[in-house]
């Protein structure tokens, strides 16, 4: 949309928000705010100028600088599946969403974009809502769902917002990976579709929204299919796509020569399609460990998770473990990018 646009990252990870954002509507990153060791030192590589706040709970907002756009993706452990389940709750990290809630309250940005995974919906929230409209009292027997908290909590402070589900697959992707993505925007801003740049992401990437079957449960994002290649229809491959061979890399580069075949089954189609929408070859999936067997390629889940070549596994000083521990509490930036697309060309 412009380079002046002004984008503020609270929980920032690997970046991976802020890539869709500045995708989809432009800009430039005027701060972040992340206390993870390992996801500061990738922050720090590729946005060396910019400023980090530091711990969400400790910012005085009041002072930061005002921002067009604020993402985060809130901590995940208490409402994700594979975590305790003990929810969206003043004592829990997922908590940390009203922190979030406060600083949109205080910083009033024109868009917000949030971003969670599938048990924001299932997960429990503490809430002062009623959790249905013919209750009276607090029923534990019908809590409050964590997007339900967040929704409510957005209204209150004067948002209106519209939320979708999305698989990483659906944007072509080889794996699921659903995450849920809610954007916002004031209620008194009535050019909330004017943001430049956001094609519809039926034309961008062949998928297309299609109400839930069951009423309340926001919109579902589905596929249109595939075509021939076993692309997403409409999908560009990128320069360089070439063979798609699937050949076994290191470092990120094609081997030479007598390069061996990487078996890739029945999962051939899917990294071929992939391939063709980064516009690079998959790098091996394993490498030889330290003790001489194979172990799990951090530039593989670099290139699962849509990221540029080296956009974590370049950064100094970052061992294997810690690599794979950043990029899979990572987002895909392609998916993000869809997602945010359809939301604001939606409704």
């Amino acid at each position: 949309m412009s380079e002046t646009l002004r984008i503020g990252s609270l929980f920032s990870g690997y970046g991976g928000l802020e890539r869709a954002i500045l995708d989809v509507i432009g800009g430039h990153v005027v701060w972040h705010s992340e206390i993870e060791p390992l996801a500061c030192r990738v922050l720090a590589h590729h946005w060396p100028d910019t400023p980090n706040l530091g711990d969400v709970t400790g910012v005085d907002w009041v002072t930061v600088p005002r921002v067009d756009v604020l993402t985060g993706g809130f901590p995940c452990q208490d409402v994700s599946s594979a975590g305790m389940r003990l929810g969206m709750r003043p004592d829990t990290r997922s908590g940390l969403w009203s922190h979030m809630a406060y600083a949109i309250d205080l910083l009033r940005p024109r868009l917000v974009v949030i971003e969670n995974v599938r048990g924001l919906l299932s997960a429990d929230a503490a809430c002062d809502l009623e959790p249905c409209p013919w209750c009276v009292g607090d029923d534990e027997g019908r809590p409050l769902r964590a997007l339900g908290r967040v929704l409510g909590d957005l209204a209150d402070l004067g948002f209106d917002a519209r939320w979708c589900g999305l698989r990483a697959a659906d944007v072509g992707a080889p794996h699921g990976r659903f995450r849920v993505f809610i954007t916002a925007w004031p209620a008194s801003d009535t050019n909330r579709q004017g943001w430049e740049g956001t094609e519809p992401a039926d034309a961008a990437l062949g998928c297309e929204p299609t109400a839930a079957d069951a009423p309340g449960c926001g919109d579902t994002y589905q596929p249109g299919g595939c075509d021939a290649e076993g692309l997403p229809v409409g999908a560009v491959a990128g320069p360089g796509a070439g063979g798609g061979s699937g050949r076994a890399a290191e470092g990120g580069h094609e081997l030479d020569g007598d390069a061996t075949l990487v078996a890739w089954g029945d999962y051939g189609p899917a990294v071929r399609r992939w391939e063709l929408i980064l516009g690079r070859p998959a790098p091996a999936p394993t490498q030889t460990g330290t003790r001489g067997g194979r172990q799990l390629s951090a530039l593989f889940v670099e290139w699962l998770m849509g990221l540029p070549a080296g956009w974590v596994t370049d950064v100094p000083g970052l061992s294997r473990n810690e690599q794979l521990k950043l990029l899979s509490n990572g987002v895909v930036p392609q998916q993000c990018a869809a997602a945010v697309r359809w939301l604001l060309r939606s409704g």
